[in-house]
C-alpha cells in the first residue's frame, strides 16, 4: 500500500484561459507531492473558487492491479459527506411543510415495531437527529456490528436499512436527548426512514430531486449497490476491523461488500469536483431557493475542551481558525477517505477523496490534516 506507484496526473483543461491551466498545474503539483510524500494508490482534489469556477486534478491510479489511471472524473464513495445532502433535504423538506425540525421522531416513526425499543424514544425530535444529540449510539463503532459485517454487506438482495437501526434498539441512551453530542450514523439512517416517510419516496431520490438534480451535480449518484460505474477501486490494510481483503473490489472493479449498507448516513458516490461544487452552492446560499443558511449554521458545542468547534445541520463548524471560519464535512468508509470544507472567510471550497483509508482508519498518518492545509492554503493564494 506504501510502495512507490507509477503516477499519472490528470488535468481538466479543455476551455480554460492561461491563468486557469497554470493554477491546475499548481493543484496538481500539490496532489503530486503528496502522492509521492504519503505513497498513497490515488486521489482527486478540486476547488471552487468565490465565483464558482472549479479546478481539478488527480493522481496516481484508481486500480492498481489493471494500472487504471486516476482522473478527475473518476468518482468514489463520499461516505459521510453524504450527511450534509440528507440535512438539507430535511431543511427543504421544512420550508415545504412537510415536516418540522421540532417534530417528534415519534411523529414520523412511532408505529415501526422497534421505535420503542429506541435509547430515548419519547424525547428524539429531527433537530436531534440532525445534530448528533439524540443520545444514540453509532452503530458503525458496535461489535455486534462489525463482527457481522460479512453477513450485513452481502452483495444479494435488496438491503433494508431497519437492520442497522435494530444495532441501538434495546440499549441505554448515552444522555438525555438534547443534553450532550455522540456522533452518531445511526440517527441519519433514521432521518432517512422520516425522509421517505413524509415523501413517499426512497431517501435518495428525494436527495436528488431537491439537490442533486437541479444543481446539476452530474457525477454524484446513489451508492447503493456493489457496482457502481466507474468506481475507483478502494485498498485497506489487512488487519481492517471488517476482515475485508487489501484489494476491497474484484477484477471487474465490482465491490465486494454492498455500500447500501451506509443508508442515509452517506450514501453516495462522487467526485472531488462536484463535491467543491455542491461546498460552494450550499455554503453560499444558492442550493435553494428558500433561505435556510440560519437554520444550516445553527449549530451545538461538540466538546467543552473544544470550545471553537461545532456541528450544525450536517455541517461540522470550526469557528476560529487560522484561515477564518471553516465549514464542512469529512468522510470514512471502508477504503476511501473524502474531504469537503468551506473557508468563509475567503470563500472558496476544497475537496479531495482518496482511494484508500490506510492510515487513516486509525489515525496513524497526518494525511487527512496535511493535505487540508496545504489545499487550503493554495484555495486561498488563488484569490489574493
Amino acid at each position: 500500500m506504501r510502495r512507490c506507484l507509477f503516477l499519472t496526473v490528470s488535468l481538466v483543461l479543455c476551455c480554460l484561459s492561461v491563468p486557469a491551466i497554470a493554477q491546475e498545474g499548481r493543484l496538481a503539483s500539490v496532489l503530486e507531492d503528496f502522492h509521492e510524500r504519503y505513497g498513497f494508490p490515488g486521489a482527486t482534489a478540486a476547488i471552487s473558487l468565490p465565483d464558482g469556477t472549479i479546478m481539478s486534478a488527480a493522481t496516481g491510479l484508481a486500480d492498481i492491479e489493471a494500472g487504471r489511471a486516476m482522473t478527475p472524473e473518476t468518482p468514489m464513495l463520499a461516505a459521510s459527506i453524504g450527511k450534509s445532502l440528507v440535512a438539507a433535504t430535511v431543511l427543504a423538506l421544512e420550508a415545504e411543510g412537510l415536516l418540522s425540525r421540532d417534530d417528534l421522531l415519534s411523529a414520523h416513526l412511532g408505529d415501526r415495531p422497534w421505535f420503542d425499543a429506541l435509547p430515548n424514544p419519547g424525547a428524539i425530535t429531527i433537530n436531534h437527529l440532525l445534530h448528533h444529540t439524540a443520545g444514540l449510539p453509532d452503530h458503525v463503532h458496535l461489535p455486534e456490528f462489525q463482527q457481522n459485517w460479512t453477513q450485513i454487506t452481502t452483495r444479494d438482495g435488496e438491503f433494508d436499512p431497519e437492520r442497522l437501526v435494530a444495532f441501538v434498539a434495546g440499549r441505554e441512551p448515552l444522555f438525555e436527548a438534547g443534553q450532550a453530542w455522540v456522533y452518531s450514523d445511526t440517527g441519519y439512517v433514521l432521518l432517512g426512514l422520516v425522509i421517505e416517510q413524509v415523501t413517499g419516496e426512497a431517501w435518495h431520490e428525494a436527495v436528488a430531486a431537491r439537490l442533486v438534480n437541479p444543481l446539476d451535480l452530474q457525477d454524484t449518484f446513489p451508492s447503493d449497490r456493489p457496482d457502481l460505474p466507474g468506481l475507483a477501486v478502494g485498498y485497506v490494510d489487512p488487519d481492517n476491523p471488517f476482515g475485508l481483503p487489501a484489494r476491497t473490489a474484484d477484477a471487474e472493479g465490482r465491490l465486494l461488500w454492498n455500500p447500501a449498507v451506509e443508508s442515509a448516513g452517506g450514501g453516495f458516490a462522487s467526485t472531488s469536483a462536484d463535491l467543491a461544487r455542491w461546498g460552494h452552492l450550499l455554503f453560499s446560499g444558492e442550493a435553494m431557493e428558500s433561505p435556510y443558511l440560519d437554520r444550516l449554521l445553527d449549530a451545538v458545542p461538540v466538546d467543552a475542551e473544544a470550545p471553537g468547534i461545532f456541528y450544525g445541520v450536517g455541517v461540522a463548524i470550526h469557528a476560529d481558525t487560522s484561515r477564518g471560519p471553516v465549514f464542512g464535512h469529512g468522510g470514512w468508509i471502508p477504503a476511501y477517505v473524502s474531504s469537503l470544507r468551506h473557508y468563509a472567510a475567503h470563500g472558496v471550497t476544497v475537496a479531495f477523496q482518496i482511494n484508500t483509508d490506510t492510515g487513516v482508519a486509525d489515525d496513524t498518518s497526518d494525511l487527512v490534516p496535511a493535505l487540508e492545509a496545504a489545499l487550503a492554503d493554495l484555495a486561498i493564494s488563488l484569490i489574493r
